[in-house]
């Protein structure tokens, strides 16, 4: 499985302490599967994909040296998830029957869906780490030095993913208005 970001897993230095997994799944747990629906169509999978990633997290907690860690660590563990969901085609990590289309509310109109589609179409047509960066940065509102943790690059390098990102965003959907 690739992944997004090497951390470091060695046993914690004297005096360290685990990160507190039920209140960073209170804190994170929104914000990571509205991360993961931007990879899967499924809102069961991704919510199955986000307790994956807790669970993960939850074994290897103890060996997390640095608390404030415990989130980049969540954040990469869901993106290596979802691209291996997809990369294997997995309905769900449990291989269960996909669940029924997101019913829209009675007041989104098909207008707001399609547009709200062509962007998440356009996210998707980007390069990989440019389309990790520009979600992680505008949708989940991670500061630049947060995504060059949680993907293991340079503030610099993320910079620049998110403006060729943009730019080709604002290129694609500028084209189909």
């Amino acid at each position: 499985m690739e992944t997004v970001a090497e951390f470091d897993l060695e046993p914690f230095d004297v005096g360290g302490a685990a990160p507190d997994v039920v209140g960073l799944f209170a804190q994170e747990a929104a914000s990571l599967t509205r991360l993961a629906r931007f990879y899967l169509d499924d809102r069961t999978a991704a919510e199955d994909l986000v307790q994956e990633a807790f669970i993960r997290l939850s074994r290897s907690a103890g060996r997390i040296r640095q608390r404030g860690n415990a989130a980049a660590y969540l954040r990469s563990i869901v993106i290596n998830l979802a691209r291996d969901h997809n990369r294997r085609g997995l309905v769900s990590l449990r291989h269960r029957p996909s669940a029924l289309p997101d019913a829209p509310s009675a007041e989104e109109d098909a207008h707001t869906r399609a547009e709200r589609q062509e962007v998440i179409d356009a996210l998707r047509a980007l390069p990989r780490r440019q389309r990790d960066c520009v979600t992680l940065r505008y949708y989940l509102d991670l500061s630049i030095p947060d995504i060059a943790e949680t993907l293991g690059l340079s503030a610099n390098t993320v910079k620049t993913h998110l403006q060729r990102g943009m730019a080709s965003l604002a290129t694609t959907l500028e084209g189909t208005r």
